[in-house]
């Protein structure tokens, strides 16, 4: 069963994967990129300011640091624990695949810490600053959502890798809501 799983998604990673072309390789290799989301960022730090003041926003930033360190870390846990293959390290995938940028990444990708980390952020901001913003909760899911699925479209990750460190994030994205309201709650803050 579980073999006939990981077949469905080297063959759905395949499928994904071939859909590119050269004409969106450079916009997906900017998703992509770690840094390509600072004015988003920015543009959160700054709603987050007005609708908290100085010291609330720096709980959040805090809340915001110890999230993505444990989605980070809990990511790499499971890369070296679970030692999936990538699909571009992976040899029976490798050679009917695209690889759009120059470097593969490390040996494994199970699961993504890039959607992980963006989809924890997106339902954190999107859940804290829902009165801000109509939608923003949602268009933060979709900018996630675009970000998980470039990581499969330059041929670092499996669907399963993506969908994993959606679930992940969001779960953490969630309980960091939480803890937050948690903490300004008791502190009065």
């Amino acid at each position: 069963m579980l073999e006939e799983l990981l077949q469905l998604d080297k063959d759905f990673f395949l499928y994904l994967n071939g859909l590119g072309s050269p004409q969106w390789d450079n916009f997906f290799q900017f998703i992509s990129h770690k840094f390509s989301a600072i004015p988003l960022y920015l543009f959160l730090l700054i709603l987050s300011f007005q609708k908290f003041g100085t010291k609330k926003t720096l709980l959040l930033l805090v809340s915001v640091a110890l999230l993505i360190t444990v989605t980070d870390q809990l990511g790499n846990f499971f890369k070296y624990g679970i030692a999936r293959l990538r699909p571009c390290h992976d040899p029976k995938v490798e050679p009917y695949m695209r690889l759009v940028k120059s470097y593969c990444g490390g040996k494994f990708g199970y699961f993504s810490a890039h959607a992980s980390n963006s989809f924890a952020l997106a339902v954190f901001f999107g859940s804290i600053l829902k009165s801000e913003i109509k939608y923003l909760g949602f268009l933060l899911v979709i900018w996630a959502a675009l970000v998980a699925y470039s990581r499969v479209y330059i041929g670092v990750h499996f669907p399963l890798d993506i969908i994993t460190g959606a679930v992940i994030g969001s779960l953490f994205g969630w309980l960091f809501v939480k803890l937050f309201i948690f903490v300004l709650r008791k502190f009065s803050l």
